[in-house]
């Protein structure tokens, strides 16, 4: 069984920066894809940015395009999402996503979610 774990978020000004881990566990991960959403309150949940773990392709959001920075760490089963430049709009929980599957991808559909993080950007 798959599980993902999140953490990193917080409390941070406009402008300042954050960095979440996802941490895989149950499998080794060498195909399928995984991901960043994010659900603000009163709001429908947001694909924020997606890696495929085979080659590193990532997908990002208009919304955080040129800020925000998905990367994997193939030995530690992890991916993280640097955020740099926030925004009080990015405030939010923040949840990770992962399916393993080959035959999926960039856009999932993702078989695992983490608990989520919250992360607040205060203005």
């Amino acid at each position: 069984q798959v599980q993902v774990a999140e953490s990193g978020g917080g409390l941070v000004q406009a402008g300042g920066s954050l960095r979440l881990s996802c941490a895989a566990s149950g499998r080794t991960f060498s195909s399928g894809a995984m991901g960043w959403f994010r659900q603000a309150p009163g709001k429908e949940r947001e694909r924020v940015a997606t890696i495929r773990w085979s080659d590193a392709h990532t997908y990002y959001a208009d919304s955080v395009k040129g800020r925000f920075t998905i990367s994997r760490d193939n030995a530690k089963n992890t991916v993280y999402l640097q955020m740099n430049s926030l925004k009080p709009e990015d405030t939010a929980v923040y949840y990770c996503a992962a399916s393993p599957s080959p035959r999926v991808g960039i856009l999932g559909p993702f078989d695992y979610w983490g608990q989520g993080t919250q992360v607040t950007v205060s203005s």
